[in-house]
């Protein structure tokens, strides 16, 4: 199979992640339950990925990063735990159903919402961003780049709106990390959610989110921690505040063995990499008539490795489902939990075949791809 599905999640790993699961499985305790050596290696590990995962993303303290099951659980517990009754927040139409589904629920709380409408290419204005701020303005929640189109945002610059307004970044950095750097103290970000699967070629069930010090987050679950076991009160120190119950210290020791590929490989080498295959294969498929594109392709410096498109008319399950019967290939067809992008697109009922590359894909599979799509294409 040629896996171009990346953007879902990366199936080919590096050999150590695959690695450090296995040697963590069979010799992993509980971190914080005992003093053991089994549960002291599983404390060692975890706080040693907590480190890295700090220095990785540019924040100053371990404690400020709490691991998750997934973004969507870190997306939940920034967003639900920051806003409150009466604030107002801002949002765009690329974004994801982790961060509006979450949004529409305080909404009904009482929380008030503003969502930014993205031009025919699927760019958004950062001027109207910044006019969309009101003085009971609370967060910007946003996504780094879009999952469907491959729109790079402009972070660092949202990120400053949000410093010279005296209001909160709630980043969701799931289509970059791992590909396109990200420095929390440099970009303004206050919460940079994110997940281990897709960019940062870690085990699924792995995420977290890195509180900027001094930002109050209300916990989504209370439990077990290992400490303060007789308090009837979560622990509300950091980042034991934001992590109830046994983390996925399996997980995490692949997430720590994947960061450490990706420091040793060099963001910029696999950025480089990826947006090479996807410029060759859409450079390969662009002059097919019946081929339609969505997202900015003038600038491949601001975009991530995804080439979003459909051919005439077919339905996108149609077309991806050829795809990986016919010639072997994965792509991810339908509405890709972005539903207001599908509406500003208008292919909310035909969806949109998505081609997403990888560091490990190859030239060969991007040729394989646009055989295949000139095939398709062809017989229509």
């Amino acid at each position: 199979m040629i896996y171009l599905d990346n953007a879902a999640t990366t199936m080919q790993k590096p050999a150590e992640v695959t690695e450090a699961v296995v040697s963590a499985l069979s010799s992993l305790g509980n971190a914080g339950r005992g003093v053991h050596e089994s549960a002291l290696s599983a404390s060692r590990i975890i706080y040693e990925a907590r480190v890295r995962t700090a220095s990785f993303f540019g924040a100053p303290q371990a404690k400020q990063v709490a691991f998750t099951s997934n973004i969507t659980e870190a997306l939940n517990i920034a967003i639900k735990g920051i806003l409150q009754p009466g604030d107002h927040v801002i949002t765009t139409v690329l974004d994801h159903n982790s961060v509006l589904r979450p949004l529409y629920e305080m909404r009904e709380k009482g929380v008030s919402l503003t969502i930014l409408q993205a031009d025919e290419a699927g760019n958004i204005s950062y001027d109207a961003m910044e006019e969309a701020i009101r003085p009971d303005t609370r967060a910007i929640v946003c996504t780094g780049a879009s999952n469907l189109s491959g729109n790079l945002l402009d972070y660092r610059r949202i990120g400053e709106i949000a410093r010279a307004h005296h209001i909160l970044y709630i980043m969701d950095a799931a289509q970059v990390a791992g590909c396109h750097p990200v420095d929390v103290g440099n970009d303004h970000i206050d919460v940079l959610c994110f997940t281990g699967h897709k960019g940062l070629y870690g085990p699924q069930g792995t995420g977290g989110l890195i509180v900027r010090e001094g930002i109050a987050v209300r916990p989504l679950k209370s439990g077990g921690s290992g400490v303060q076991t007789y308090s009837k009160t979560h622990p509300e120190e950091m980042p034991t505040a934001l992590e109830a119950g046994t983390l996925n210290g399996h997980g995490i020791a692949g997430l720590l063995a994947a960061i450490g590929f990706i420091t040793e490989t060099g963001i910029d080498n696999i950025r480089a990499r990826e947006l090479m295959l996807a410029k060759r294969f859409y450079d390969g498929v662009k002059e097919i008539p019946e081929i339609r594109f969505y997202g900015n392709y003038s600038d491949w410096d601001n975009r991530t490795a995804i080439v979003a498109l459909n051919l005439g008319d077919e339905d996108s399950a149609f077309v991806s489902d050829a795809l990986a019967v016919d010639y072997g290939i994965a792509t991810r067809p339908g509405a890709h939990c972005a539903p207001l992008m599908h509406e500003s697109f208008g292919t909310v009922n035909q969806g949109i075949v998505r081609f997403s590359f990888s560091y490990f894909n190859t030239e060969e599979e991007a040729d394989a791809a646009i055989h295949a799509m000139r095939e398709l294409a062809a017989g229509m």
